[in-house]
C-alpha cells in the first residue's frame, strides 16, 4: 500500500513540476518574425513545402519561419 501511493505522489508531482516549466520551455524559444520584418531585412517571404511553412529567404533573417 505504501509503494502505491508513493508512485502516486511521484506521478502527481512530476505532472505539476511539468505543466509548470512548460510555459517557461516555450517562452525561451525565439519568436518568428513576420512578413514585413523579414521584407525590410531586405528577404522576401516564400512557402517551403518541406518544412510546410513560410520562411524568409535571404536578407538578415535568412531561413527564419514567418509568424
Amino acid at each position: 500500500m505504501r509503494t502505491r501511493l508513493l508512485e502516486i505522489t511521484a506521478a502527481v508531482v512530476l505532472t505539476v513540476f511539468g505543466a509548470a516549466l512548460a510555459p517557461a520551455a516555450q517562452a525561451a524559444t525565439v519568436p518568428a518574425i513576420d512578413g514585413d520584418k523579414c521584407m525590410q531585412g531586405k528577404g522576401s517571404v516564400e512557402y517551403e513545402s518541406t518544412r510546410d511553412s513560410w520562411v524568409c529567404v535571404d536578407g538578415t533573417y535568412d531561413g527564419e519561419p514567418i509568424d
